[in-house]
């Protein structure tokens, strides 16, 4: 009797096990399943230079071999630096070329940036037939870019990419402007504040971005 009690009981455990063994091999299965399945649609966050933090938008077209992807980031900032305040809003589009035939992996980029800056010029000295006053003045700034980039992403239902590269343009460092306050106007050239990564002759590219794959 003691004998049948344990091998029922070796039995059970047995098969519990492999019941166990074989749940854990399914998850191991879909788990492969879903890091190699091709996924058309990315959608999720980046964030570094000059992004600094906005949207991304990446759609996969069952054509030339799942290789070729257009995408749009877009972002916005608004930052108060010394008595110049900068309304600064960022549109990148164009196409990451993939290595591979799943939409992951290593990839070369190239897209057009625009740039799109109000700013705000606080407590400016205006000077008009002998007199004088304090007053605010606004101005907008655009330019474009020509970006080249290379990156890596990851596959599956979470994503992460990473990216780096450069945008090619030409870059003003001052704005010039007309303003009237209290009745007074005058001219005013004034240097345009720090945007992170931009110079005179481009700007550097380089961000972090996750989200989520369809």
């Amino acid at each position: 009797m003691v004998s049948r009690s344990i091998n029922l009981l070796i039995i059970i455990i047995g098969f519990l096990f492999s019941q166990n063994l074989q749940s854990q091999n399914e998850e191991y299965t879909n788990e492969i399943e879903d890091s190699i399945k091709i996924r058309r649609i990315n959608f999720g966050l980046k964030l570094g230079i000059p992004n600094v933090i906005g949207g991304s938008i990446e759609i996969l077209p069952p054509i030339l071999n799942n290789k070729i992807a257009p995408f749009l980031d877009f972002s916005g900032l608004n930052i108060d630096i010394d008595d110049v305040g900068t309304d600064f809003s960022y549109l990148e589009y164009g196409a990451n070329f993939y290595f591979n035939e799943k939409g992951n992996g290593f990839f070369i980029s190239l897209g057009q940036g625009k740039f799109n800056t109000d700013l705000n010029f606080y407590n400016l000295e205006f000077n008009e037939n002998g007199q004088s006053t304090i007053g605010d003045a606004s101005t907008n700034l655009k330019f474009s870019t020509t970006n080249i980039k290379t990156g890596i992403k990851t596959g599956g239902t979470f994503y992460f990419r990473f990216e780096v590269g450069y945008g090619f343009g030409s870059i003003q460092k001052t704005v010039e402007f007309n303003a009237t306050a209290n009745g007074i106007s005058d001219s005013f050239t004034e240097e345009i504040p720090p945007i992170p990564g931009v110079n005179s002759g481009g700007i550097l590219i380089g961000n972090i971005g996750f989200g989520l794959s369809f």
